[in-house]
Protein backbone atom coordinates (compact mmCIF):
# COMPACT_ATOMS: atom_id res chain seq x y z
CA UNK A 1 0.00 0.00 0.00
CA UNK A 2 2.81 2.45 0.82
CA UNK A 3 4.26 2.06 -2.66
CA UNK A 4 0.90 2.96 -4.19
CA UNK A 5 0.69 6.08 -2.04
CA UNK A 6 4.23 7.10 -2.97
CA UNK A 7 3.50 6.46 -6.65
CA UNK A 8 0.35 8.62 -6.54
CA UNK A 9 2.40 11.50 -5.07
CA UNK A 10 4.86 11.17 -7.96
CA UNK A 11 2.03 11.17 -10.49
CA UNK A 12 0.13 13.97 -8.73
CA UNK A 13 2.26 16.77 -7.27
CA UNK A 14 -0.66 17.95 -5.11
CA UNK A 15 -0.35 14.79 -3.02
CA UNK A 16 3.36 15.26 -2.36
CA UNK A 17 4.96 17.19 0.48
CA UNK A 18 5.46 20.95 0.41
CA UNK A 19 9.04 21.01 -0.86
CA UNK A 20 9.45 24.80 -0.82
CA UNK A 21 12.13 26.13 1.51
CA UNK A 22 12.09 29.29 3.63
CA UNK A 23 13.98 32.35 2.35
CA UNK A 24 16.38 32.16 5.32
CA UNK A 25 17.96 28.82 6.32
CA UNK A 26 17.31 29.57 10.02
CA UNK A 27 13.58 30.00 9.46
CA UNK A 28 10.80 27.42 9.32
CA UNK A 29 7.42 27.08 7.65
CA UNK A 30 4.16 26.33 9.41
CA UNK A 31 0.79 25.80 7.75
CA UNK A 32 -2.64 26.29 9.30
CA UNK A 33 -6.25 26.00 8.14
CA UNK A 34 -8.76 27.81 10.33
CA UNK A 35 -11.59 29.00 8.12
CA UNK A 36 -11.34 31.91 5.71
CA UNK A 37 -7.66 32.62 5.21
CA UNK A 38 -7.98 36.45 5.16
CA UNK A 39 -8.49 36.97 8.90
CA UNK A 40 -6.17 34.13 9.84
CA UNK A 41 -3.38 35.63 7.76
CA UNK A 42 -3.75 39.08 9.34
CA UNK A 43 -3.57 37.56 12.82
CA UNK A 44 -0.34 35.72 11.96
CA UNK A 45 1.10 38.82 10.26
CA UNK A 46 0.90 40.61 13.64
CA UNK A 47 3.02 38.02 15.47
CA UNK A 48 6.56 39.08 16.36
CA UNK A 49 8.95 36.60 14.73
CA UNK A 50 6.70 35.90 11.75
CA UNK A 51 8.67 37.14 8.76
CA UNK A 52 6.26 36.28 5.93
CA UNK A 53 2.73 35.03 5.38
CA UNK A 54 1.06 33.68 2.27
CA UNK A 55 -2.44 32.36 1.78
CA UNK A 56 -3.17 29.44 -0.46
CA UNK A 57 -4.52 25.96 -0.88
CA UNK A 58 -3.17 22.67 0.45
CA UNK A 59 -4.18 19.11 1.35
CA UNK A 60 -6.22 18.56 -1.80
CA UNK A 61 -5.77 16.36 -4.87
CA UNK A 62 -6.05 18.85 -7.77
CA UNK A 63 -2.77 20.13 -9.18
CA UNK A 64 -2.57 23.93 -9.46
CA UNK A 65 -6.03 24.77 -8.07
CA UNK A 66 -7.56 28.24 -8.06
CA UNK A 67 -10.12 29.86 -5.77
CA UNK A 68 -13.06 29.15 -8.06
CA UNK A 69 -12.17 25.44 -8.29
CA UNK A 70 -11.53 25.10 -4.54
CA UNK A 71 -14.94 26.70 -3.84
CA UNK A 72 -16.67 23.90 -5.81
CA UNK A 73 -15.77 21.54 -2.97
CA UNK A 74 -14.44 18.91 -5.38
CA UNK A 75 -10.68 19.24 -4.74
CA UNK A 76 -10.54 18.65 -0.94
CA UNK A 77 -8.18 21.61 -0.55
CA UNK A 78 -8.19 23.66 2.64
CA UNK A 79 -7.71 27.41 2.67
CA UNK A 80 -4.44 27.75 4.56
CA UNK A 81 -1.98 30.33 5.76
CA UNK A 82 1.66 29.39 5.26
CA UNK A 83 3.72 31.18 7.87
CA UNK A 84 7.47 31.68 7.62
CA UNK A 85 8.87 32.31 11.08
CA UNK A 86 12.09 32.65 13.01
CA UNK A 87 11.94 29.99 15.75
CA UNK A 88 14.57 31.89 17.77
CA UNK A 89 12.10 34.79 18.11
CA UNK A 90 8.77 32.99 17.79
CA UNK A 91 8.63 29.40 19.01
CA UNK A 92 6.25 27.11 17.11
CA UNK A 93 4.18 26.81 20.33
CA UNK A 94 3.36 30.52 20.02
CA UNK A 95 1.95 29.96 16.54
CA UNK A 96 -0.14 27.07 17.86
CA UNK A 97 -1.57 29.39 20.54
CA UNK A 98 -2.57 31.90 17.85
CA UNK A 99 -4.14 29.10 15.82
CA UNK A 100 -6.27 27.78 18.69
CA UNK A 101 -7.35 31.26 19.80
CA UNK A 102 -8.30 32.35 16.29
CA UNK A 103 -11.13 29.93 15.47
CA UNK A 104 -13.59 27.32 16.74
CA UNK A 105 -11.91 23.92 16.34
CA UNK A 106 -15.13 22.05 17.19
CA UNK A 107 -17.09 22.88 14.04
CA UNK A 108 -16.59 20.39 11.22
CA UNK A 109 -15.93 22.00 7.84
CA UNK A 110 -17.13 25.44 8.86
CA UNK A 111 -16.23 28.66 10.61
CA UNK A 112 -19.16 30.96 11.25
CA UNK A 113 -21.03 31.50 8.00
CA UNK A 114 -18.27 29.90 5.90
CA UNK A 115 -19.27 26.30 5.18
CA UNK A 116 -17.36 23.65 3.26
CA UNK A 117 -14.32 21.40 3.55
CA UNK A 118 -12.04 24.27 2.49
CA UNK A 119 -12.82 25.97 5.85
CA UNK A 120 -11.82 22.98 7.99
CA UNK A 121 -9.55 23.21 10.99
CA UNK A 122 -6.09 21.80 10.37
CA UNK A 123 -2.48 21.93 11.42
CA UNK A 124 -0.14 20.80 8.65
CA UNK A 125 3.35 20.10 9.95
CA UNK A 126 6.79 20.24 8.32
CA UNK A 127 8.77 18.11 10.75
CA UNK A 128 8.34 15.65 13.61
CA UNK A 129 8.83 18.31 16.28
CA UNK A 130 5.94 20.33 14.83
CA UNK A 131 3.84 17.15 14.67
CA UNK A 132 4.50 16.35 18.33
CA UNK A 133 3.80 19.89 19.52
CA UNK A 134 0.62 20.03 17.41
CA UNK A 135 -0.69 16.79 18.94
CA UNK A 136 0.15 17.99 22.47
CA UNK A 137 -1.61 21.30 21.85
CA UNK A 138 -4.68 19.51 20.48
CA UNK A 139 -4.85 17.31 23.58
CA UNK A 140 -4.61 20.40 25.79
CA UNK A 141 -7.36 22.13 23.81
CA UNK A 142 -9.57 19.05 24.06
CA UNK A 143 -9.06 18.95 27.84
CA UNK A 144 -9.98 22.65 28.03
CA UNK A 145 -13.17 22.19 25.99
CA UNK A 146 -14.23 19.02 27.86
CA UNK A 147 -17.57 18.00 26.27
CA UNK A 148 -17.04 19.59 22.84
CA UNK A 149 -15.03 17.44 20.43
CA UNK A 150 -12.04 19.07 18.71
CA UNK A 151 -12.19 18.11 15.00
CA UNK A 152 -8.86 19.65 13.96
CA UNK A 153 -6.86 17.42 11.62
CA UNK A 154 -3.09 17.15 12.07
CA UNK A 155 -1.31 15.98 8.92
CA UNK A 156 1.97 16.46 7.05
CA UNK A 157 1.99 19.64 4.96
CA UNK A 158 1.23 18.81 1.35
CA UNK A 159 2.19 20.96 -1.62
CA UNK A 160 1.27 24.60 -1.06
CA UNK A 161 -0.41 26.43 -3.92
CA UNK A 162 -0.23 30.18 -3.47
CA UNK A 163 -3.65 31.80 -3.86
CA UNK A 164 -4.34 34.52 -6.39
CA UNK A 165 -2.56 37.81 -5.67
CA UNK A 166 -5.71 39.68 -4.63
CA UNK A 167 -6.07 37.25 -1.69
CA UNK A 168 -2.57 38.00 -0.35
CA UNK A 169 -2.60 40.34 2.69
CA UNK A 170 -6.23 41.02 1.72
CA UNK A 171 -7.36 42.74 4.93
CA UNK A 172 -4.14 44.71 5.31
CA UNK A 173 -4.72 46.08 1.79
CA UNK A 174 -8.31 47.04 2.65
CA UNK A 175 -10.38 44.08 1.49
CA UNK A 176 -13.42 44.68 -0.64
CA UNK A 177 -14.40 47.84 1.24
CA UNK A 178 -11.07 49.64 1.21
CA UNK A 179 -10.81 49.67 5.02
CA UNK A 180 -7.17 48.83 5.65
CA UNK A 181 -6.35 46.96 8.86
CA UNK A 182 -3.04 47.10 10.66
CA UNK A 183 -0.59 44.24 10.26
CA UNK A 184 1.87 45.94 12.63
CA UNK A 185 3.68 43.52 14.94
CA UNK A 186 1.92 43.28 18.29
CA UNK A 187 -1.25 45.02 17.06
CA UNK A 188 -4.34 43.90 19.01
CA UNK A 189 -7.03 45.75 17.05
CA UNK A 190 -10.06 43.54 16.38
CA UNK A 191 -9.89 41.80 13.01
CA UNK A 192 -12.86 42.57 10.79
CA UNK A 193 -13.48 40.10 7.98
CA UNK A 194 -15.31 41.32 4.91
CA UNK A 195 -15.32 40.48 1.23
Amino acid sequence: MAAAADNSAVNNPALGPDSDTPDNPGHEFAQFGSGCFWGAELRFQRVVGVVKTEVGYSQGHADDPNYKLVCTGTTNHAEVVRVQFDPQVCPYKDLLSVFWDRHDPTTLNRQGGDVGAQYRSGIYYYNENQARLAEESKEAKQAELKDKKVVTEILPAKKFYRAEEYHQQYLEKGGGKGNKQSAEKGCTDPIRCYG
